[in-house]
């Protein structure tokens, strides 16, 4: 068995049970440093961050501040922000790293791969063909070719910097 140190982890598995006691949503939806916590934005409903354990770079959550486990429990309004918001992180990703594709989901409950069901985020996950190589498929190692901080560095950029309205 080959090892991979990622040791960056140990305060999330170490939480136990104060992962249950302390949404760590709601705790980012109130932190002071957003930069610390890796935050793009935050709108009247929702807010954007990078996924600390991400599928590829700018990976990104947007996370209504609404504690709930559900789609269908959200208002209209934090929906629609919602989206906006997604609408907005695809551009930004699209400049900042030209991706072919994304995947674009939320994962609602535990039963579907939700890691913290207990409140609802939709993930943008920026794609390109062939990103998934064989340290993927043989060794079940995900490789990120940027440290998160310049991954958020380059994209709090951009987001600043865009347009509120899309160009044609």
């Amino acid at each position: 068995m080959k090892h991979l140190w990622t040791p960056w982890r140990m305060p999330y598995l170490q939480g136990g049970s104060t992962r249950e006691k302390h949404c760590i949503f709601c705790q980012k939806a109130e932190a002071k440093d957003i930069t610390k916590e890796h935050i793009l934005t935050r709108g009247e409903r929702c807010f954007v961050m990078l996924n600390l354990y991400p599928y590829n770079n700018g990976h990104m959550m947007v996370i209504p501040k609404q504690h709930v486990s559900a789609l269908e429990a959200l208002e209209e309004e934090t929906l629609a922000e919602m989206m906006a918001l997604t609408q907005r992180a695809i551009r930004v990703l699209k400049e900042a790293y030209h991706p072919q594709g994304f995947n674009i989901g939320i994962n609602q409950g535990e039963a579907a791969g939700a890691g913290i069901a207990a409140h609802l985020h939709q993930h943008v996950v920026p794609r390109w063909n062939g990103d998934t190589n064989f340290m993927t498929i043989i060794a079940e190692t995900r490789t990120i070719p940027e440290w998160i901080d310049e991954t958020y560095e380059r994209l709090r950029a951009i987001w600043l910097d865009l347009p509120d309205e899309p160009s044609p």
